[in-house]
Protein backbone atom coordinates (compact mmCIF):
# COMPACT_ATOMS: atom_id res chain seq x y z
CA UNK A 1 0.00 0.00 0.00
CA UNK A 2 1.34 3.51 -0.97
CA UNK A 3 1.28 6.41 1.49
CA UNK A 4 -0.12 9.49 0.85
CA UNK A 5 1.99 12.34 0.22
CA UNK A 6 1.58 16.05 1.21
CA UNK A 7 2.67 18.48 -1.14
CA UNK A 8 3.56 22.40 0.53
CA UNK A 9 5.32 24.68 -1.03
CA UNK A 10 9.35 25.65 0.34
CA UNK A 11 11.13 28.85 -1.01
CA UNK A 12 8.68 28.56 -4.31
CA UNK A 13 9.85 25.07 -4.88
CA UNK A 14 7.73 22.33 -3.97
CA UNK A 15 8.23 20.18 -0.82
CA UNK A 16 6.80 16.54 -0.73
CA UNK A 17 6.32 15.43 3.11
CA UNK A 18 5.79 11.92 3.19
CA UNK A 19 4.37 9.85 6.43
CA UNK A 20 6.40 7.22 8.13
CA UNK A 21 5.45 5.39 10.75
CA UNK A 22 5.68 7.96 14.00
CA UNK A 23 8.86 10.43 11.37
CA UNK A 24 8.23 12.48 8.64
CA UNK A 25 10.31 11.98 5.58
CA UNK A 26 11.10 14.91 3.47
CA UNK A 27 11.68 15.89 -0.27
CA UNK A 28 13.38 19.39 -0.89
CA UNK A 29 13.73 19.98 -4.60
CA UNK A 30 17.50 21.49 -4.58
CA UNK A 31 17.55 24.65 -7.30
CA UNK A 32 20.48 27.20 -7.69
CA UNK A 33 21.30 29.47 -10.34
CA UNK A 34 24.85 28.56 -9.79
CA UNK A 35 24.63 25.30 -11.87
CA UNK A 36 23.43 24.79 -15.44
CA UNK A 37 19.55 23.97 -15.04
CA UNK A 38 18.02 20.92 -15.74
CA UNK A 39 17.78 20.02 -19.53
CA UNK A 40 14.92 17.52 -19.18
CA UNK A 41 12.07 16.83 -16.35
CA UNK A 42 14.59 16.43 -13.32
CA UNK A 43 16.19 18.64 -10.47
CA UNK A 44 19.18 19.82 -9.82
CA UNK A 45 19.29 17.89 -6.87
CA UNK A 46 16.67 16.40 -4.37
CA UNK A 47 17.15 16.82 -0.47
CA UNK A 48 15.75 14.22 1.91
CA UNK A 49 16.79 13.51 5.46
CA UNK A 50 20.43 14.62 5.54
CA UNK A 51 21.26 12.64 2.25
CA UNK A 52 21.82 14.86 -0.93
CA UNK A 53 20.87 13.59 -4.25
CA UNK A 54 22.33 15.31 -6.81
CA UNK A 55 21.52 14.76 -10.57
CA UNK A 56 24.16 14.08 -13.15
CA UNK A 57 26.52 17.29 -14.08
CA UNK A 58 27.91 18.29 -17.62
CA UNK A 59 30.93 20.84 -18.18
CA UNK A 60 27.84 23.19 -19.01
CA UNK A 61 28.14 27.29 -18.45
CA UNK A 62 25.71 28.26 -15.61
CA UNK A 63 25.11 31.51 -16.81
CA UNK A 64 24.96 30.85 -20.71
CA UNK A 65 23.66 27.17 -20.60
CA UNK A 66 26.30 26.53 -23.49
CA UNK A 67 28.45 23.34 -23.18
CA UNK A 68 32.08 23.96 -22.69
CA UNK A 69 33.41 22.20 -25.60
CA UNK A 70 37.43 20.92 -24.77
CA UNK A 71 39.20 18.45 -23.56
CA UNK A 72 38.17 15.78 -20.73
CA UNK A 73 40.48 17.95 -17.74
CA UNK A 74 38.14 21.13 -18.45
CA UNK A 75 34.70 19.47 -18.98
CA UNK A 76 35.90 17.27 -16.27
CA UNK A 77 36.82 20.18 -14.06
CA UNK A 78 33.48 22.23 -14.62
CA UNK A 79 31.53 19.67 -14.82
CA UNK A 80 32.63 19.40 -10.69
CA UNK A 81 32.51 23.05 -10.67
CA UNK A 82 28.70 22.60 -11.29
CA UNK A 83 28.60 19.64 -8.67
CA UNK A 84 29.90 21.66 -6.06
CA UNK A 85 27.55 24.50 -6.75
CA UNK A 86 24.55 22.17 -6.88
CA UNK A 87 25.72 20.77 -3.52
CA UNK A 88 26.38 24.07 -2.16
CA UNK A 89 22.89 25.12 -2.63
CA UNK A 90 21.30 21.82 -0.75
CA UNK A 91 23.68 22.49 2.44
CA UNK A 92 26.45 20.35 1.33
CA UNK A 93 29.69 20.24 -0.12
CA UNK A 94 31.96 18.01 -1.91
CA UNK A 95 34.02 16.94 1.19
CA UNK A 96 30.49 15.44 2.55
CA UNK A 97 29.95 13.67 -0.68
CA UNK A 98 29.66 9.93 0.34
CA UNK A 99 29.20 8.16 -3.55
CA UNK A 100 30.04 9.33 -7.01
CA UNK A 101 28.92 7.82 -10.36
CA UNK A 102 30.87 9.16 -13.41
CA UNK A 103 29.92 8.90 -16.91
CA UNK A 104 32.51 8.99 -19.47
CA UNK A 105 32.34 8.33 -23.11
CA UNK A 106 35.73 6.72 -23.74
CA UNK A 107 37.61 5.32 -21.09
CA UNK A 108 40.87 5.89 -22.77
CA UNK A 109 40.42 9.35 -21.12
CA UNK A 110 39.80 7.82 -17.75
CA UNK A 111 43.43 8.82 -16.39
CA UNK A 112 42.94 12.35 -17.24
CA UNK A 113 39.50 12.52 -15.86
CA UNK A 114 40.77 11.15 -12.81
CA UNK A 115 43.57 13.86 -11.97
CA UNK A 116 41.53 16.29 -12.48
CA UNK A 117 38.88 14.38 -10.10
CA UNK A 118 41.88 13.58 -7.59
CA UNK A 119 42.46 17.66 -7.50
CA UNK A 120 38.36 17.95 -5.74
CA UNK A 121 38.87 15.10 -3.48
CA UNK A 122 41.75 14.27 -2.64
CA UNK A 123 42.45 12.62 0.94
CA UNK A 124 39.19 10.72 1.68
CA UNK A 125 37.70 10.63 -1.44
CA UNK A 126 34.10 9.37 -1.76
CA UNK A 127 32.95 5.72 -3.13
CA UNK A 128 32.98 6.05 -6.91
CA UNK A 129 31.76 4.15 -10.17
CA UNK A 130 33.15 4.98 -13.37
CA UNK A 131 30.91 3.60 -16.06
CA UNK A 132 31.74 3.74 -19.87
CA UNK A 133 28.84 5.05 -22.07
CA UNK A 134 27.85 5.34 -25.83
CA UNK A 135 27.03 9.22 -25.95
CA UNK A 136 25.95 11.46 -23.22
CA UNK A 137 23.30 14.57 -23.32
CA UNK A 138 24.90 17.62 -25.40
CA UNK A 139 27.80 15.62 -26.34
CA UNK A 140 29.32 15.70 -23.71
CA UNK A 141 32.68 13.76 -22.69
CA UNK A 142 31.76 13.46 -19.18
CA UNK A 143 29.34 13.75 -16.63
CA UNK A 144 28.83 13.38 -12.50
CA UNK A 145 26.29 12.89 -10.14
CA UNK A 146 26.47 12.38 -6.81
CA UNK A 147 25.30 11.38 -3.03
CA UNK A 148 26.20 13.35 -0.13
CA UNK A 149 25.40 14.32 3.37
CA UNK A 150 24.21 17.84 4.51
CA UNK A 151 25.06 19.59 7.00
Amino acid sequence: MRKKQLKVVYKGFPKYIIPKEDKLVEKEIIVTENAPAAIGPYSQAVKSGSLVFASGQLSMDPSSGKMLESDIESETKQALENLKAVLVAAGSSLDKVVKTTVFITDMSNFAKMNAVYSHFFGEGSPARSTIQVGALPKGAKVEIEAIAISK
